[in-house]
């Protein structure tokens, strides 16, 4: 049987690297140019400083020729950088995913809440969205003792096994629920829920009182209570935010109260300021 440990290693790949804040599609198949740039892109992973040509070949499937011409055209546009042994992605990528209004105007309005989250806590505190099956962090706080969880800005997390995953799921639509209930859950401790029936009651939960929870499911030794942020016009889910700690201090239930009131400060204010701009 898989260790906890090996689970967790095996999935650290799948964290998004600084090519995925230009919306990268995971499922891209070489098929265009533009179709093997992104899948040249993806071939870093988070932890990857640099990587050889062979290396980008060996990932990506590429011919070396056209991997070695897409990775110069790339680093003439600054999306690559050259190393002495390779190519590393270049700042230039997160530039422009810094651009992107939606996630950048949620965040600009939601930082101050969640820096009053912080200073409540001292956890570590997160603002995620939905992207297909999984959570994209847009943002991490955390101090010099913050939890050990397996996330990261701009990373991903499998929407079943996370509070925030599980508080965006709650109040999706019926058929993103349908299909993650229906898919197998996969395991990333003896903790993670993998039975439908039993994350379908929790997601029901999370809805009657407003906070979803997770108790060492995408990592031992650590817990978290998050919220939805709904958009105040539609009421739809548009964000989530979450508190995380370890188990050994940290006690979710006692900040249910102040995740829900961020999560819906961030909402009320993301309203009043497209009323507006809606206005001008």
């Amino acid at each position: 049987m898989r260790t906890a440990s090996a689970a967790r290693c095996r999935h650290l790949h799948r964290f998004v690297s600084l090519s995925d804040t230009l919306g990268g599609v995971a499922d891209a198949t070489p098929d265009t140019v533009i179709g093997k740039v992104v899948v040249l892109l993806h071939a870093f992973g988070a932890d990857d400083y640099e990587l050889s040509l062979a290396e980008l070949v060996r990932r990506t499937g590429l011919h070396k020729a056209t991997a070695y011409r897409l990775a110069n055209e790339l680093a003439d546009n600054r999306l690559l950088e050259k190393t002495s042994s390779g190519y590393r992605l270049s700042g230039a990528l997160f530039e422009l995913g810094m651009r992107a209004s939606t996630e950048r105007s949620l965040l600009e309005i939601a930082m101050p809440f969640l820096q009053d989250l912080y200073e409540r806590t001292h956890e570590t505190v997160h603002l995620g969205v939905l992207d297909g099956l999984e959570v994209v962090y847009v943002a991490k706080i955390g101090g010099h003792r913050q939890a050990a969880a397996p996330s990261r800005t701009g990373g991903r997390m499998p929407l079943h096994c996370t509070g925030i995953g599980k508080a965006l799921l709650a109040h999706a639509d019926p058929g993103l629920r349908g299909r993650v209930l229906s898919r197998p859950l996969e395991r990333w401790t003896p903790r993670t829920v993998v039975a439908p029936g039993l994350l379908a009651r929790q997601l029901d939960a999370a809805v009657e009182s407003g906070v979803a929870f997770e108790r060492e499911e995408s990592a031992v030794g650590i817990t978290c209570v998050a919220a939805p942020i709904f958009d105040v016009a539609t009421n739809a889910v548009i964000a989530a935010i979450s508190v995380t700690g370890p188990v050994t201090r940290f006690r979710p239930e006692t900040q249910v109260d102040a995740v829900r009131a961020a999560a819906a400060g961030i909402g009320s204010t993301l309203n009043r300021r497209r009323t507006l701009t809606e206005s001008r």
